[in-house]
């Protein structure tokens, strides 16, 4: 059957490439993304010394 043919991405008609990429999303799972919230200290740079006071022995 010629449906079965492979037809690339990108050679597909604008309203197909549509339906593909809406298939693919996901929805927000039942969370509402109003009270979401993003904990923005995660994603800082710590600026921090890890071991400040470590005191390292070599022999």
């Amino acid at each position: 059957m010629m449906a079965d043919k492979f037809i690339p991405f990108n050679k597909l008609s604008r309203k197909e490439q549509r339906r593909i990429n809406s298939l693919s999303r996901r929805d927000w799972g039942g969370v509402c993304p109003l009270t979401r919230t993003v904990d923005k200290d995660m994603k800082k740079y710590s600026r921090t010394v890890k071991h400040k006071g470590r005191q390292f022995e070599y022999e």
